[in-house]
């Protein structure tokens, strides 16, 4: 599989539907046609409407999309996205908001690298952009990055959380999401054990596989099921001339997409259908309540092969993190070390990525810290988007997670 003709026949496929839903869009709603009495016309018009959106949001990356917010004047304040540090694999940005003073609480929100792109963290961001200033791992498409730029390892991903957290600062608050967990906990260690100053006040862990064996999912049976030499024969392609990082060996996000719908296959089929009756009875809009959400959900991004296949044998296969026995640069990282950032939890009681126990699993490992800087939360009914992004992130836990950085500060 790791041939650029694999790469381009899924670009190829993705390109077909997506103008063969442009064509059935185009041909239905002919003027002409309104005069045949057949409901087909309307139905294929929708039909490709629907698909044609779908396809081409694969390829595109997402806008930030934050133009203002409410302040405590009373007033709005425009935002600005600025890059505060810009690296091959991916960028520290900063959202400025005008005219507004430094905030008290600092945040640096870690965003996975796991198919999607960091805007999937759009409504969290949004959501305590008017109490804190915060900044955001924004990582790199890994087809639009050159070979010429080097591998991109995890231990490459944990030194940029490094990077980015010395020149954030000692009073910096971070908060990781799902895949970059144990990689946030190693970087704390490795700066515990090599610069303690620059560690941050707190970690916020959401939902991430700290110990994947704590509780079986279908993604950690998976990790379990396939071999490292069938993953990298049947998941690794290489990118095609289309892109800048032609050459590159890649995990396709398209191929990740796959995965993560087929996880919950019935739902989405329905979403789809029901979406194409919307369209074709009038009752759609443009930013509807589908559209949000699979316009963010069907835009993925590739990763570095060797990024997916260390992340897949280091942290679910030989539970490097778990068994605290993780190497970074050369130095062995002991989770111990971390004696003064308090460290939250957030788990999610119907989280089928990262189930309940996986996260807690970092507490135990932090033997050198207090317990009094140790805190958890289990999110009752709240699925793995619902803890960072969803109805339960809005209602309960970001209450919760700023008054654990202000308990902290």
């Amino acid at each position: 599989m790791k041939y650029m003709a694999t790469y381009d026949l899924m670009e190829s496929l993705r390109n077909t539907n997506a103008w063969l839903g442009a064509s059935a869009r185009a041909i239905g709603s002919y003027p002409a046609f309104a005069l045949v009495p057949n409901p087909m016309l309307q139905w294929a018009a929708a039909w490709g409407e629907v698909t044609e959106r779908s396809f081409e949001r694969m390829v595109a990356k997402p806008d930030w999309a934050i133009r203002s917010i409410p302040a405590a004047d009373g007033q709005d304040h425009l935002v600005d996205v600025v890059t505060e540090i810009e690296k091959p694999f991916g960028d520290l940005i900063y959202f400025s908001v005008r005219r507004r003073a430094p905030m008290a609480r600092k945040v640096l929100l870690i965003a996975p690298m796991s198919g999607h792109y960091a805007t999937l963290l759009r409504s969290t961001v949004a959501s305590l952009l008017p109490d804190a200033d915060i900044y955001v791992t924004d990582w790199r498409n890994a087809r639009d990055v050159p070979v010429s730029a080097g591998k991109f390892d995890i231990e490459d991903y944990t030194m940029y959380l490094v990077e980015f957290m010395r020149h954030l600062g000692p009073d910096t608050h971070v908060i990781a999401v799902c895949q970059p967990v144990p990689l946030t906990l190693a970087a704390t260690a490795y700066l515990a054990q090599t610069d303690p100053a620059a560690q941050p006040r707190s970690l916020t862990l959401i939902g991430g596989p700290v110990d994947p064996d704590a509780a079986p999912t279908e993604v950690t049976d998976f990790g379990a099921r396939v071999t490292m030499g069938q993953l990298e024969q049947t998941a690794i392609q290489r990118v095609g001339f289309k892109y800048r990082g032609a050459g590159r060996l890649v995990y396709p996000g398209m191929l990740q997409l796959q995965g993560f719908i087929s996880m919950n296959a019935q739902r989405h089929s329905k979403a789809f259908s029901d979406q194409i009756i919307r369209v074709a009875q009038g009752e759609a809009s443009d930013y509807d309540a589908h559209n949000r959400f699979y316009d963010e959900y069907l835009a993925v991004m590739d990763m570095t092969a060797e990024f997916y296949l260390s992340t897949v044998e280091r942290i679910f296969k030989n539970r490097e993190i778990a068994r605290n026995v993780f190497t970074l640069n050369g130095v062995q990282v002991d989770i111990g070390a971390i004696s003064h950032v308090a460290v939250m939890i957030v788990e999610g009681e119907d989280d089928d990525i990262s189930a309940p126990g996986q996260c807690l699993a970092a507490l135990d490992l932090l033997t050198g810290l207090p317990p009094d800087k140790k805190a958890q939360h289990l999110e009752a009914g709240a699925g793995h988007y619902g803890i960072f992004a969803g109805k339960s992130w809005r209602l309960n836990i970001r209450p919760l997670v700023l008054n654990f950085i202000d308990a902290n500060s």
